[in-house]
């Protein structure tokens, strides 16, 4: 059980990083890369950030895996 409790206060503070961060990374262009998927119609927007996803998959691999060690 002290696992999940670990990990859980470990996504809570990355979650709040993340979100306190959220203003910078959109003028980084996060969000916005080439790869994403972005279909405008008349009534229609459909966005889906694909590479953007990937790339956060991976970071947030590596700080797992970090803080497993």
């Amino acid at each position: 059980m002290d696992g999940i409790g670990r990990f859980l206060v470990v996504l809570g503070v990355v979650l709040i990083v993340v979100g306190l961060t959220m203003p910078w990374l959109g003028k980084l262009g996060l969000g916005r890369l080439p790869g994403d998927i972005v279909i405008e119609r008349e009534n229609f927007s459909f966005y889906f950030p694909i590479t953007t996803s990937i790339l956060l998959s991976l970071l947030l691999s590596l700080i797992f895996w970090f803080f497993q060690r």
